[in-house]
């Protein structure tokens, strides 16, 4: 299939070429980066400590006193919607992976897992053999749909295009073509036991925003969406396309609006829902569920975790009296989008079309190798990680790591304690969360097997197929079985980490354990704000709006003091409010809500991480210049630019805020204001009564 992680979905971040990171992660699911003016930051002057070649104060704009050089510098590569420091470090990271697989591929002694690995990569580079088969590959699942003869048949259809394709807690992807999603996790308020998750989709656009929302960029894109569907309908034979293709896009419209919008995926109360098999045909009704379950796998499941119970009875109340034309053109359409990249140029170009050019405003599809190593990746992603660790991962930089990260816990479980705002009972419940953090650093503890996985050197279509279908077994053999704490969420060859609330636990996968987040050559202070930060962020997350809901064990549980969570979230609509005055563009604003847990966690992360560098000896020893440092190895991890269409993309739909705005949140912290000397007048300033102090 298409893989997930392209870069017409997705701007930066993840060192396959791609990036699916959420509300528990440190980067973002789109893009996140501004070239955008902030509200704050049009004065400028001089400073004796600013990075060469600057003019701006870091008072007036920290992110442009940091990377005016960079932002002059550099364009997006034409095949990106952003581009980043994590950008070019995973292009970088993508470039020695792609060349350790073509050695592995050339190697005659090569054999298991590096084999599949290999051959799987090599299959997808052969597009002259993908451009004769034309649509033969795909033609059986097209012949499947057209023999779809009445409601019952549309519904094991539906039931079988299921897969595990989302995650709303760990990477917050709600995105899926299928009409829903299936995530495997414990449940919410059940740390005992993996319960499958139902997540809506169903949808081409990313969002319900983008069939909704009534302005002229919105409706632009509507009609370059329906332009892709007919288009892809007549590549594939289809006659009346165009006529096809409206019907198709009035039954998306009528999905999304059943939907939960973003912030309301956001709301984990709100998702908070347990139904048997009885409760789906009483608060579901249309739908033949036992029959949709069996053709998904999950006949045999007694309850299932339903985080969007409205989109599930809005699709069953559609499909009660369906037009079965229309579904099966609805169901044809996705089956050739989503394996768009397997299919004769022509194909992949037209989804490219919509998906990289109108969506992100990316005038060029990536190479052949990179879209290859993408779906490598997402295929065999821990066989490839193996490998790479392997070759670039030093066990001496594990062990720095290591104790950075535990010097910073130390440093977040010393700020608990001096809170005076807390009760002892609910400090003893945040204290059990820091001690009992499970940080995983570089790779797993233990690895998957793909051993029944089948790969074939000449069928990339059939390659993607079956690691589609073999990641669904995997994911559903958890069911039944206890949670593991340990499992991890993320590749080690990701530029990532990330959060994972229901098993109190930290990925941070060896990719992102390079410079300039963390560099064994570099001073404390850059480390510590760069690669310090985003540990600390991480943390943090276990104390943001939504991981400070579950506790040491990963249960949606209320721990605190009504008097500790009423402040909790004063403090927290003081920080929405700083962040809905960030407004990138005339007609849109930042979200402060939307991105509420990813700006907790950057405020909390990058303090802890500070107080850590400070109590260390480098710390003590460095003064003023090394605090200068630190704060500015923080911006300098975040320099980003973004083409307008990414930049809006990320706004809507996006749980972090644009980079330019994340690192203004130094404006909160005494200590940014003591390092650079910022006084009141300059566009960043906020009087200490007026600064953000949580955690």
């Amino acid at each position: 299939m298409t893989p997930r992680w392209t870069p017409t979905r997705t701007a930066i971040v993840l060192a396959f070429a791609g990036a699916a990171l959420g509300a528990s992660g440190f980067a973002s699911a789109q893009a996140s980066g501004a070239t955008a003016a902030p509200a704050a930051g049009k004065s400028a002057g001089k400073s004796a400590d600013k990075p060469a070649g600057m003019t701006v104060l870091p008072g007036d704009d920290f992110f442009a006193y940091a990377n005016g050089d960079w932002l002059a510098k550099t364009e997006i590569p034409a095949d990106r919607g952003s581009w980043s420091a994590m950008g070019a470090l995973a292009e970088d990271t993508n470039a020695r992976i792609a060349k350790m697989i073509e050695e592995l591929g050339a190697a005659r002694g090569t054999s298991g897992e590096a084999r599949k690995v290999a051959d799987f990569y090599a299959a997808y580079m052969d597009d002259a053999a993908i451009e004769k088969r034309g649509l033969a590959p795909v033609k059986p699942m097209l012949a499947d749909i057209a023999a779809i003869k009445d409601k019952a048949a549309l519904v094991r259809a539906l039931g079988a295009s299921v897969r595990a394709d989302v995650d709303p807690l760990n990477s917050t992807d709600f995105f899926t073509e299928n009409l829903f999603g299936v995530w495997v996790a414990q449940g919410l308020a059940d740390s005992a036991r993996n319960l499958p998750y139902l997540l809506q989709g169903g949808l081409g656009m990313p969002d319900r925003a983008y069939y909704l929302e009534n302005n002229t960029r919105m409706a632009e894109l509507r009609t370059k969406y329906q332009q892709h569907i007919a288009a892809m309908l007549k590549l594939a034979g289809y006659d009346k396309s165009d006529e096809r293709a409206a019907r198709v896009f009035e039954l998306e419209l009528a999905l999304a609006q059943t939907h939960a919008s973003r912030e309301e995926s956001s709301d984990i109360q709100k998702s908070n829902h347990v139904w048997t098999l009885k409760d789906f045909a009483a608060r579901a009704p249309g739908i033949d569920w036992n029959a949709f379950f069996k053709a998904a796998r999950l006949s045999g499941q007694e309850r299932f975790q339903v985080y969007h119970p409205g989109a599930v009875s809005g699709a069953a109340r559609l499909l009660a009296q369906p037009d079965l034309a229309v579904w099966r053109d609805y169901l044809a359409f996705h089956k050739l989008n989503q394996y768009a990249s397997l299919l004769p140029k022509a194909v992949a170009d037209q989804r490219f079309e919509f998906n990289g050019k109108a969506l992100t405003g990316t005038p060029q599809q990536s190479v052949r190798w990179k879209r290859a190593l993408a779906a490598t990746n997402e295929a065999m992603d821990e066989a490839v990680g193996k490998i790479y660790v392997g070759r670039y991962f030093p066990a001496a930089d594990k062990a720095r790591v290591q104790k950075i990260v535990a010097n910073i816990i130390e440093a977040f479980s010393a700020r608990i304690d001096k809170l005076d705002w807390m009760a002892p009972a609910t400090r003893a419940q945040a204290q059990a969360k820091v001690t009992s953090l499970y940080v995983g650093v570089g790779y797993p503890d233990a690895w998957k097997s793909y051993d029944g996985l089948v790969v074939k050197r000449d069928d990339a279509f059939g390659n993607a197929v079956r690691a589609e279908q073999f990641h669904y077994e995997q994911e559903l053999a958890k069911l039944g079985k206890k949670p593991q704490r340990t499992d991890w969420a993320m590749p080690p060859q990701l530029v990532n980490a990330v959060n994972l609330p229901l098993q109190n636990a930290l990925n941070f996968p060896a990719a992102i354990l390079q410079p300039p987040f963390f560099d064994p050559k570099a001073s404390d202070a850059v480390n510590y704000g760069a690669i310090g930060a985003i540990i600390g962020h991480e943390i943090s997350h276990s104390f943001d709006d939504q991981g400070a809901q579950f506790d040491a064990q990963g249960r949606l549980r209320d721990w605190w003091t009504t008097e500790d969570l009423a402040h909790f979230k004063a403090a927290s609509a003081k920080l929405v409010a700083q962040y809905n005055t960030y407004q990138p563009f005339p007609d849109l604003a930042v979200n402060g809500q939307l991105t509420l847990s990813e700006n907790l966690a950057d405020l909390a992360g990058l303090q802890a991480a500070f107080d850590a560098y400070k109590a260390s000896p480098a710390g003590k020893a460095a003064g003023a210049d090394g605090e200068r440092q630190f704060f500015t190895g923080f911006a300098q991890g975040w320099r980003t630019k973004m083409r307008e269409a990414s930049l809006r993309r990320a706004v809507l739909t996006d749980g972090h805020a644009p980079a330019q705005y994340r690192t203004y949140i130094v404006r909160n912290l005494d200590g940014w204001y003591k390092a650079f000397d910022v006084k009141p007048g300059q566009s960043l300033y906020l009087a200490p009564q007026d600064r953000v102090r949580i955690w």
